[in-house]
């Protein structure tokens, strides 16, 4: 489980559940995956398509993914819109994190492709190194916590999210443009990455994967380690993201009330496979994904 401390009530122990709020008992990470594979529905091709208004932006078919040798994901399906959110849960080990490297390039692929696009200008990017996903496909990934560099500037921080860019100069004129957008940056450009707020830090890691001005957003649990104030901060800042800036957002997060709050999809992972999909307010609603991961 996600945290297992306890607390008091004046109706008896209570325990803190998979993300937030309170639960009567508390149970295993063996436990959820059992349960959540005794609840795993039958997931086919064309209800994939459906959330994503048979439309895909970003496609996976058929992966078989890992590190090594070791085989991760399996026969994994997924389909995003352009513009629209999807977030990963469930228990951990399940391979919600093995997506995202998948898309970025960071697995072994066995079998299966990824592919990002629309139309003429949809392409295969299966094969692509990190580099050329982030510079060609548009496509970035946000790391889960502590990625930016603590001794340099905000300001070098930004910059250095340019690094793929012709010159020096076109990293700094992209990170102006990021500066804009976030006057709570632009003020503290020239201090020290270490002595910013989590929430502002989580921003400045956000923000330095703009630079690129990509399409696709990979976002690995935003809201760990963070204040409850700071995480609200950091999902309207991807809400932003996704509804005035047209960005397709993929998403794992750890807190799968908020996660599920935000997204227009929902998948719930079980032993690299999917178990469940829906909207996110289906799942929300749905008792068994309730029961298990969201406290209630």
């Amino acid at each position: 489980m996600a945290d297992d401390t306890a607390q008091d009530s004046d109706d008896g122990k209570k325990s803190f559940g998979y993300h937030t709020g309170d639960v009567d008992t508390v149970i295993s990470v063996e436990d959820v995956n059992r349960q959540a594979q005794e609840i795993s529905e039958t997931v086919d091709v064309e209800t994939i398509a459906k959330l994503a208004n048979n439309d895909p932006y970003v496609s996976i078919d058929h992966l078989r993914a890992g590190y090594g040798k070791m085989e991760i994901l399996h026969d994994f399906n997924l389909q995003v819109g352009k513009g629209q959110s999807l977030c990963l849960i469930g228990p951990n080990g399940a391979g919600k994190s093995t997506i995202l490297h998948s898309i970025f390039g960071f697995t072994n692929i066995f079998s299966g492709t990824i592919s990002s696009g629309q139309g003429d200008s949809k392409r295969d990017v299966t094969a692509l190194s990190s580099n050329e996903k982030l510079s060609d496909a548009g496509i970035a990934y946000i790391l889960q916590d502590k990625s930016i560099f603590p001794d340099m500037t905000v300001e070098e921080n930004l910059w250095m999210g340019g690094f793929l860019m012709e010159t020096p100069e076109m990293a700094k004129e992209a990170a102006e443009k990021v500066f804009s957008k976030y006057s709570r940056l632009a003020d503290r450009r020239k201090h020290v990455a270490k002595v910013l707020s989590g929430g502002e830090r989580r921003l400045l890691e956000i923000s330095r994967a703009l630079v690129m001005s990509p399409e696709v957003l990979l976002v690995d649990e935003p809201s760990i380690g963070l204040e409850p104030r700071f995480i609200d901060m950091v999902f309207e800042i991807l809400d932003d993201l996704q509804n005035n800036d047209g960005k397709t957002i993929i998403m794992v997060e750890q807190n799968a009330k908020k996660g599920l709050e935000f997204a227009d999809i929902g998948y719930v992972l079980v032993s690299g496979e999917t178990a469940i999909i829906g909207s996110g307010d289906e799942l929300l609603e749905n008792p068994d994904v309730g029961r298990l991961f969201l406290g209630g």
